[in-house]
């Protein structure tokens, strides 16, 4: 389990850094990139590598690029790299005029690839994909050379101007690179180059119809922008000898490739494939249904990007894979929030309270602190009547034992009120459901606080009946119930965990007025509830409001006990 510290730390990539800045490799330059494939909305694994990148850069005074890796234009949008775009600002980062596309370098890429073959290190292959794979050899065999690895170099020239031409058909023909089939890393048994693909580019339209694999791209883009520590997660280590090749045999920029560990979160699944298969089977709303890890549902749901940048910054950086308790992010974010949220009321399963000894007429405007973790945010008048809403769980006609809120005959404290006693409960004839409840006020206990000093032992939020607003209120829980959502068992599928109460939906909840008209993306904490954001979806006619995080911090009560065990 992973722990927090606030303390800035080192780590082995910052060490690397340091060790190249002392040494002034490449001039004393830091110059890193986050390289997202368009083909999805980011998550919250990318946020580790943009928060590190980005951050990384700054913190030595370096650049980070913004590059799209848009070589596969079957699963590329222009729609991910505008959401990429969004997210990656709204997460607080900036490239300034440094905004790029692989697709950039398509020509600078098929000059490389020429100048390969013409080194004897790429060769045009007519085995179909299944043969390449057959013949690629496992983790104990070596592979077996292609029948076609020994053409000329004028031949493969030949061929390969002619496969950008349009002379074959898609799958026909690939260029490859001439390595080892019998080396220990597969990666590096003459790897694919390019394939002839006739799709239309986002970018390019139909200008090309053979494209670059990733692993020929990437490196070689890196080395166009002058890279100097280009990051990966450690899937990439195998292909790092790859990266190398292909720099060395070209000769160009030596960028040089990291790998540092992904951040496995509890109850969340990070894989674009799985994410765009729940968007594509209607299993959630879309890439920013709030329960979805996107930046985008995350944002919708009412995630903050401090929080994010500091969930990731507590977590820290690793050369091996972590799984991190779920807690610590709801922490981190409780813990912005909390700072940053305004207070108010709300009653989401409405209890009708009348008070007998209220006049009918009457009503006050009492005074409310907005934040009490920031008095400059200030107070605001809520009104109070004769009629109320209060929480149904807070009231019990047979009260267990350790239950304080409201029961008949028993006196509690109303927030920022008054004190009021149950005197009666108005029942439906029909269900015995108490639908209603009928209380007498002290006057004397204006502000919540009693002269003579007496205590009560519970403080209940509530709402005028005259005053109060409806909304719909979205209560969201983990997409996944299990801690692990790829675990299954047998031959259940993973989206056998998917949590069917996820999502509860509540209608004609009850909020205090001061929160007619909150626009989408105001965030504000419900007392006694969590803390909740207005959704996209609200409008003047329908406030919706989704619950972004509970009261209930975990984490919090997870560092609490470490520290005492720690004591003791």
């Amino acid at each position: 389990m992973t722990t927090t510290n606030s303390a800035p730390s080192s780590n082995f990539i910052k060490d690397i850094i340091a060790e190249d800045l002392k040494a002034n490799k490449n001039e004393g330059r830091v110059h890193t990139r986050f390289p997202p494939e368009p083909n999805g909305y980011l998550h919250i694994g990318h946020a580790k590598a943009i928060c590190l990148n980005f951050g990384l850069a700054a913190e030595y005074g370096g650049l980070c690029n913004l590059r799209f890796d848009d070589t596969n234009p079957i699963k590329e949008e222009a729609e991910y790299v505008e959401s990429i775009i969004e997210d990656v600002r709204w997460l607080g980062f900036d490239w300034d005029d440094r905004l790029f596309y692989a697709s950039d370098y398509f020509g600078k890429l098929y000059e490389f690839a020429i100048l390969l073959i013409k080194k004897g290190k790429a060769y045009v292959c007519d085995l179909s994909a299944d043969e390449i794979r057959e013949t690629r050899g496992t983790l104990t065999e070596p592979g077996k050379n292609s029948p076609y690895r020994h053409r000329s170099v004028e031949e493969n020239l030949d061929l390969f101007e002619r496969m950008r031409a349009g002379e074959f058909e898609d799958g026909s023909r690939v260029l490859r690179a001439k390595i080892d089939m019998a080396s220990g890393n597969l990666n590096m048994r003459d790897p694919v180059m390019y394939r002839i693909l006739r799709a239309t580019h986002h970018r390019t339209g139909d200008k090309w119809c053979i494209y670059p694999m990733y692993d020929f791209a990437h490196g070689q883009s890196d080395s166009i922008e002058g890279i100097t520590h280009s990051l990966c997660t450690l899937e990439f280590e195998d292909h790092r000898p790859l990266y190398d090749w292909f720099i060395q045999k070209l000769g160009i920029f030596p960028s040089r490739q990291i790998e540092f560990a992904r951040g496995n979160i509890t109850y969340i699944i990070t894989s674009t494939r799985r994410l765009r298969q729940l968007v594509e089977e209607g299993h959630v709303s879309g890439w920013d249904d709030p329960r979805m890890p996107t930046l985008s549902g995350m944002r919708r749901r009412g995630y903050t990007p401090e929080s994010i940048r500091r969930f990731w910054q507590e977590v820290g950086v690793a050369k091996r894979e972590n799984n991190i308790d779920i807690a610590l992010l709801e922490h981190c974010l409780r813990e912005d929030l909390n700072l940053r949220a305004p207070r108010v009321m709300s009653v989401l399963h409405p209890l009708r309270v009348v008070i007998d000894n209220y006049s009918e007429d009457q009503v006050e405007e009492l005074d409310a602190v907005n934040n009490p973790e920031d008095p400059a945010m200030g107070k605001r008048k809520v009104p109070f009547s004769r009629i109320l809403y209060i929480e149904r769980e807070d009231f019990r006609e047979d009260p267990p034992k350790k239950f304080f809120r409201l029961a008949p005959g028993r006196e509690v404290r109303l927030r920022y009120a008054y004190y009021i006693r149950c005197v009666g409960v108005v029942k439906d004839e029909k269900t015995g459901e108490v639908v209603e409840l009928h209380c007498n006020y002290d006057p004397a206990t204006r502000g919540g606080w009693a002269p003579d000093g007496r205590k009560v032992k519970a403080t209940l939020h509530w709402v005028s009946a005259a005053h109060a607003i409806e909304a719909e209120v979205r209560l969201y829980d983990h997409l996944f119930a299990k801690e692990d959502p790829s675990e299954v068992e047998g031959d259940a599928d993973w989206k056998s965990n998917l949590n069917p109460n996820s999502l509860e939906t509540l209608t004609s909840c009850k909020l205090e007025p001061s929160l007619a008209g909150a626009k989408p993306g105001y965030r504000c904490q419900f007392e006694r509830q969590g803390y909740f954001c207005v959704d996209l979806d609200s409008s003047e006619e329908n406030l919706v409001f989704n619950r972004t995080v509970s009261l209930r911090d975990t984490w919090a009560k997870i560092e609490k006990a470490q520290e005492m065990k720690q004591v003791h």
